[in-house]
């Protein structure tokens, strides 16, 4: 296993789903639920299980197909900064709603008493900065399409991956008509011992 920037999205996106999951099962406890209910813990756990699951395999796929798309490898360095800066800020977003639910906060609210300002502030900030880092992710796609690091890719972008499925066989970028005639598919063989 390598650790680009792929993987680590895709394991960011893991970690923080089962987070969320296990608050979830804190919910699924009838007595502790009467506090959590229609309170921003459920707004947390709701946000943990989303936000992974949608932008951050989101993220790992861009990254992913981003060199074969284009024909040039991404900057590595600026795409892990912009792991780092979305996987930190992500958690200061989200982390301390559940102290606001726990609290009392209530889940819709147009206005919050001054008790829960702290913690509010500090969701907040973790949100704007998540979101200008979003902006490293449009600066690498405009980048890598100008031609990234300059360094070209080879047909299959991920060769240590063990990437040998029939979409790795094209060149780099991936022409628009792709075959005339089906390709031919060769079964790979595996011998498994069966002792």
């Amino acid at each position: 296993m390598t650790f680009e920037t792929p993987m680590l999205f895709s394991i960011a996106f893991v970690v923080l789903f089962t987070m969320g999951g296990f608050t979830g099962l804190m919910m699924s406890i009838a007595p502790s639920d009467f506090q959590y209910h229609d309170t921003y813990f459920i707004v947390a756990h709701f946000h943990y299980t989303l936000v992974p699951a949608s932008i951050f395999i989101l993220m790992a796929a861009g990254y992913f197909w981003l060199p074969k798309w284009t024909g040039h490898m991404y900057n590595e360095k600026i795409g892990q900064l912009h792991f780092w800066l979305s996987a930190i800020s992500v958690n200061i977003l989200f982390f301390p709603q559940h102290f606001l639910g726990l609290a009392g906060m209530p889940r819709r609210i147009p206005d919050y008493a001054v008790q829960f300002a702290d913690w509010n502030m500090i969701s907040s900030i973790g949100g704007f900065i998540f979101g200008a880092s979003q902006l490293l992710f449009l600066y690498i796609v405009i980048d890598t399409i100008k031609g990234g690091t300059g360094e070209k890719v080879t047909d299959e972008v991920w060769e240590d991956a063990g990437s040998h499925s029939l979409e790795w066989t094209l060149p780099s970028p991936v022409p628009y008509h792709t075959w005339t005639t089906p390709p031919t598919i060769v079964p790979t063989e595996h011998v498994l011992d069966s002792h």
